[in-house]
């Protein structure tokens, strides 16, 4: 087949696909939202205080003194809890921006994917047995899930997910690495009754991470800022259908 013949996917496109499909086999649904977004959604609803340092113009692109590009996907989830009631899951994968210096590691723009689930008796046990059927499907064989204590405004209490891939496929740059990848928590009461659910009937728990990490760490990708850079020699390192 000749380079004409062949269909390339973006990579980021990939894996969203692969995201979305993983969690949909879950039973999650496909939640999406602005990107040009309320400062009620992007922080007060997710219990962000009025003088956090996250809505300074360091960290914070303000289109108006109400509008933000929105600063994570977590946005998505303070809209769902808005607009349902009782037991819910939604997975959601979206840009989100950040107003900060670039680098090897960091992009002003990036792609998050956030997840959450709300039912009776949820816990961090479903939190962690969810994440590790994530990452065996996304990444590829075994993995191990460490939390360790974090703090994020919209959990309570919050932690830093750490992975480590197991087995004899696992890449030598990775093999018995512990690998800090995302954010996750349950869901604060105060986010809950913003959304209008009970916190003392319903529980909840919400992770977020970045896709370009995910897909750093899939592909063996070094530099994030190429995801970005437009550059047809990367993707046509990605065939259309290729694992």
């Amino acid at each position: 087949m000749t380079n004409e013949e062949k269909q390339y996917i973006h990579p980021l496109t990939g894996a969203i696909r692969e995201v979305v499909a993983i969690f949909s086999e879950l039973g999650f649904e496909i939640a999406q939202g602005p990107e040009l977004e309320e400062e009620k959604y992007n922080f007060d609803a997710l219990n962000v205080a009025k003088n956090h340092p996250a809505r300074d113009m360091q960290d914070t692109f303000w289109v108006d003194e109400n509008h933000v590009l929105r600063t994570h996907d977590t946005a998505v989830t303070a809209r769902k809890l808005e607009e349902n009631d009782g037991p819910m899951r939604f997975i959601s994968c979206g840009k989100a921006y950040r107003n900060e210096a670039t680098d090897m590691t960091h992009e002003a723009q990036f792609y998050q994917v956030d997840a959450f689930v709300i039912g009776e008796n949820i816990s961090l046990s479903h939190l962690k047995w969810t994440l590790e059927r994530f990452f065996q499907k996304f990444l590829g064989g075994k993995v191990e899930i460490r939390f360790r204590p974090g703090f994020f405004p919209f959990v309570e209490p919050g932690v830093e997910v750490d992975m480590k891939l197991l087995g004899d496929t696992v890449p030598e740059r990775l093999l018995g690495k512990w690998i800090e990848i995302l954010g996750a928590g349950m869901l604060h009461p105060n986010v809950l009754r913003a959304g209008g659910i009970d916190p003392e009937k319903y529980q909840g728990w919400a992770f977020g991470g970045g896709i370009e990490r995910l897909a750093m760490l899939k592909w063996g990708v070094d530099d994030v800022r190429i995801f970005h850079s437009g550059d047809l020699r990367f993707i046509r390192q990605f065939i259309k259908n290729a694992k």
